[in-house]
């Protein structure tokens, strides 16, 4: 199973088509069940995802059968003296005797704290942590960390847009490496499923490869969600795709759409798009005025 439940939606009102908010506790923990049950055993969360945490530490508490394994994220302008007590808090709040995953929240964050590094080999080597690893966004950090002998995990965006023509070859260095590559954003954060003629700055910057992206699923006769999670799920040197649901009923369209394939020729297609507006495909930026 490469599929990781993304958690952002739980504790957060997150998502550009997120049409119902935060998702409630009772459907969360109904969420829960069903991705356990269905194989999905790896959860990615943060600190900053509201109160996330509080949940699934809610949820190991009330079903102790259904633990998920557990990446979560150090705050960016964590301190090294604040490192041991954090992470004793989070396997608290989890309620989980280990963190499979432990990453820094940004690319700054972790070269700027060389000095948390050695608190977490002691936690890796007490068995407390599996991997370290750092979460990014350009390509330009995806560069310093290929000769990086420090880290084991890195998670970036990738998907339909932020795609190979973009990451292909920088993803290969990290795999040569020796890097576990894990994604996120496949589905921009909803992007690919809102309507194109929608009053949107970002929508209207991307309205042509979000037009040849639905004129692509139809000729394809799949659905978008087929598109854009397969694209992610097929790419053999990707080990986890990270995704995110607003409700049961996503989950279990997610799952559908996992078990489908998509042609190798879509995925050359796919391959061949090429955004120039980079920045359009950052959701950080997206309430920038640039926009």
């Amino acid at each position: 199973m490469k599929l990781v439940l993304g958690t952002a939606q739980m504790g957060l009102n997150y998502g550009i088509n997120n049409k119902f908010g935060k998702i409630p506790e009772f459907e969360t923990f109904n969420i829960l069940l069903e991705a356990h049950k269905s194989g999905i055993t790896l959860l990615d969360t943060a600190e900053v995802y509201g109160n996330a945490h509080q949940l699934i530490g809610e949820f190991h508490k009330n079903y102790p059968y259904n633990k998920f394994q557990i990446i979560t994220k150090l705050p960016n302008g964590i301190k090294a003296d604040d490192v041991n007590d954090k992470i004793e808090n989070y396997l608290k709040i989890l309620n989980v005797e280990k963190l499979d995953i432990l990453l820094f929240h940004s690319f700054d964050s972790y070269i700027t704290n060389f000095d948390a590094i050695e608190k977490l080999y002691a936690f890796k080597c007490n068995g407390l942590i599996n991997q370290i690893g750092v979460s990014v966004y350009t390509n330009e950090q995806l560069e310093y960390l290929v000769d990086d002998t420090q880290l084991d995990v890195i998670q970036l965006p990738f998907n339909l847009l932020d795609n190979k023509s973009i990451r292909g070859e920088l993803i290969s260095k990290l795999k040569k490496a020796g890097k576990i590559i894990h994604t996120r954003s496949a589905f921009l954060q909803g992007l690919f499923f809102k309507n194109i003629n929608e009053n949107n700055n970002v929508v209207k910057g991307l309205k042509i490869e979000l037009s040849l992206l639905n004129e692509l699923a139809s000729k394809s006769k799949c659905s978008l969600v087929d598109l854009a999670l397969n694209y992610c799920l097929q790419q053999s040197e990707i080990d986890r795709v990270i995704i995110g649901i607003d409700s049961m009923k996503q989950l279990r369209e997610n799952l559908v759409a996992a078990s489908n394939i998509i042609e190798t020729e879509v995925i050359e297609i796919i391959n061949q798009i090429k955004v120039t507006n980079i920045g359009l495909l950052n959701p950080s930026l997206w309430n920038s005025k640039q926009f």
